[in-house]
């Protein structure tokens, strides 16, 4: 997607130095910053204080992150060091296992020698891997915002709310989540987003931020205007990204997605999740009883980042002095309240019939 009108990635490797590269999101939607991280604790850092975020891309920085180390210790030690290091970051994204898991059973078979070389050509197939697996879902989801558009008058938008940043920067590119609402816009069809603030860290203003790049038509709202927006019938459907999705349908998501779920279930509003194939976590049945669920620090709740009229950015208090914050960041909404799952292969039904419809091989 762009920004200021050019083409950017979240995370590369520049062809001229061979480092890495990520827009630093800390600063958005306020500065547009990119960073180079080199080493592995740059890696850690970037993925556990969320200079990156986002299930696909901190899968896909996870890669980079093994094939520097690589490059520095290409031994076994060296191996194993990264991967506890990098899968201590963040425990809910099922991406980043599965992409420090890949690495692993592509690189220890090889010789110490061979594997920086293989490790970098590994990272960048993750990273166009997600890419073209985030315009598939966009092409699946541009049908369900189709068969809408044919329902309404000539003119009449297509409303979707979305919750948190399921965005082109929260993947290598195109986004989940938001796909669909790109391939729509782009073909011309009429489309209104009412994006969730998500708090605590407001992740909402990074999906306005990217929509409004790109001219897309929303709106940024509190989060708890979601339901009273289904009310009074000014919501067509949800779609919403997911970080971790079990074999029978359940999906982990930003803190406040099942609110958002009974509000649309109870106004008979279709909620659908874009999800790319490798967050589901077929280990794992139940998601409310088996999904750990990361604590963050309590300071993302008692403070918030803004720009004063001056334009200076900083960090202000909105809690009392010694009130304590709890910052739980995700929670799951069961399979019973999701109308379907937009995924590379199609859209298919929540649930373990639907997700072994579509991956067989991964099912069995």
């Amino acid at each position: 997607m762009k920004v200021n009108g050019e083409h950017y990635r979240s995370i590369w490797r520049d062809g001229a130095t061979g480092e890495v590269r990520i827009i630093d999101q800390r600063w958005l939607p306020h500065q547009f910053k990119m960073v180079t991280i080199r080493t592995l604790e740059e890696f850690e850092v970037a993925i556990r204080d969320m200079w990156v975020r986002g299930a696909p891309l901190i899968g896909a920085t996870a890669g980079f992150g093994i094939a520097e180390q690589m490059e520095r210790d290409p031994s076994n030690a060296g191996f194993q060091t990264a991967y506890e290091v990098l899968n201590a970051t963040r425990p809910t994204a099922i991406n980043l296992r599965w992409a420090l898991d890949r690495c692993r059973d592509a690189l220890m078979p090889l010789s110490e020698g061979e594997r920086a070389e293989a490790a970098w050509a590994l990272a960048q197939e993750i990273s166009d891997e997600d890419v073209g697996i985030n315009k598939s879902i966009g092409q699946h989801g541009l049908k369900l915002i189709q068969d809408i558009a044919a329902t309404k008058p000539a003119g009449e938008p297509v409303r979707v709310l979305t919750h948190c940043n399921a965005g082109w920067i929260a993947t290598v590119d195109w986004g989940t989540a938001t796909s669909p609402m790109y391939h729509a816009h782009d073909a011309g069809l009429p489309v209104h987003i009412w994006v969730d603030e998500t708090r605590p860290r407001n992740q909402g203003a990074l999906t306005s931020w990217e929509l409004g790049e790109h001219g897309v038509p929303h709106t940024y709202i509190v989060d708890n205007a979601g339901g009273h927006l289904m009310q009074h019938g000014q919501v067509d459907l949800v779609i919403t990204g997911t970080d971790r999705t079990t074999a029978q349908g359940d999906v982990c998501n930003k803190i406040g997605t099942y609110l958002k779920a009974l509000a649309a279930r109870d106004n008979g509003v279709p909620f659908y999740v874009a999800l790319p194939s490798p967050t589901i976590d077929w280990t794992v049945r139940d998601g409310v009883a088996e999904i750990p669920i990361e604590e963050r620090p309590a300071q993302e709740t008692t403070h918030v980042l803004g720009r004063d009229a001056a334009g200076a950015v900083s960090t202000v208090q909105v809690s009392p002095d010694g009130s304590p914050g709890g910052n739980p960041a995700f929670d799951v909404t069961p399979n019973r309240l999701v109308t379907g799952l937009i995924t590379e292969r199609g859209v298919c039904a929540a649930s373990a019939e639907g997700l072994a419809g579509l991956f067989p091989e991964k099912a069995g």
